[in-house]
């Protein structure tokens, strides 16, 4: 048996058009554009990668977007006075601090600034907390769009055994929390997995839908995957490849060549989940336009 290859790729453009066709309308009914503003600071290579995707969707979708880019040694109080002023500005909906950050710098004090009503990553205490209580907020990216990948490929979450390996504020716990909802998208038995659980191996054998979040390349094996599992490889690594002209490969968790014969479906890396965590926060972005309106539309988030 050869997985079925779930395309990450073509289930984002899918989103990205249903997001534009929203936008163009928001547009026209109330004369809102949504916009989204990102601080940058430092050179790090893969973040300024990250930052340009995410104008290049903004400008493809039809929205305002902001970078601002600030020097390595920016100080704590510049940091936040950028973040109070994008807080304040009625044409930015969603504020962004690309991490990492620099070390001198308290990224976690500087992300909990950010107005909740802003928050598009989710990481804001008070989005934390709405997710944990099933509340309408802002979502983490990276779980929304797993959970994306796997309703729009028919693989329903109710009443299965679901996985995660890894227990990171990004991916790990918010995905737990989707999982076990009760709500579409949800309705999962789930355990998570970590460093210290004793044989990882042996959990994840039991899972109909198995999530590898830890940044290790190939780490999950065939042997380690329920027949005819449904797979999302969440990590992504530098690996080395002389036959590469850069030297390297991107790597994902999971070993793909192996497990693809095990499994009933697999996210590539790169591919899967990469393109899913952009136009989720093209569509919380969205999502917080409308709510600058006082409008609160539930089809905006995932799993609806």
């Amino acid at each position: 048996m050869t997985a079925q290859l779930i395309d990450g790729k073509r289930i984002a453009a899918e989103i990205h058009a249903e997001i534009a066709a929203e936008a163009a309308r928001l547009l026209q009914e109330k004369g809102i554009r949504p916009g989204l503003a990102v601080i940058l600071v430092g050179d790090d290579p893969a973040s300024k990668v990250y930052v340009r995707s995410k104008g290049r969707a903004c400008e493809e979708l039809g929205f305002h977007s902001e970078t601002i880019e600030m020097p390595a040694h920016s100080a704590q109080d510049q940091v936040a006075a950028q973040i109070e002023r994008l807080n304040r500005d009625p044409s930015v909906h969603g504020v962004l601090l690309q991490i990492p950050v620099p070390a001198h710098l308290n990224a976690e004090a500087l992300i909990h600034s950010i107005s909740p009503e802003k928050d598009v990553d989710g990481l804001h205490p008070l989005n934390v907390g709405r997710l944990a209580l099933g509340l309408p907020g802002f979502i983490p990216c990276t779980p929304q769009g797993a959970i994306e990948l796997l309703l729009r490929s028919g693989i329903n979450p109710k009443g299965k055994k679901a996985v995660i390996v890894g227990r990171s504020n990004l991916v790990g716990r918010p995905l737990a929390q989707l999982l076990s909802l009760k709500r579409h998208g949800g309705d999962a038995t789930v355990c998570i997995c970590h460093s210290r659980t004793p044989d990882i191996g042996a959990e994840a054998r039991q899972a109909d839908i198995l999530v590898a979040a830890t940044g290790q390349a190939a780490m999950i094996k065939a042997d380690m995957v329920k027949p005819g599992a449904a797979v999302i490889d969440v990590g992504i690594s530098q690996v080395k490849d002389p036959t590469k002209k850069s030297g390297y490969r991107l790597a994902g968790d999971v070993d793909f060549e192996a497990v693809k014969e095990v499994a009933g479906w697999i996210t590539p890396v790169p591919g899967g989940v990469g393109p899913m965590t952009i136009a989720m926060l093209m569509r919380n972005t969205l999502w917080a336009a409308h709510r600058s309106l006082g409008a609160c539309p539930t089809r905006l988030t995932a799993g609806t």
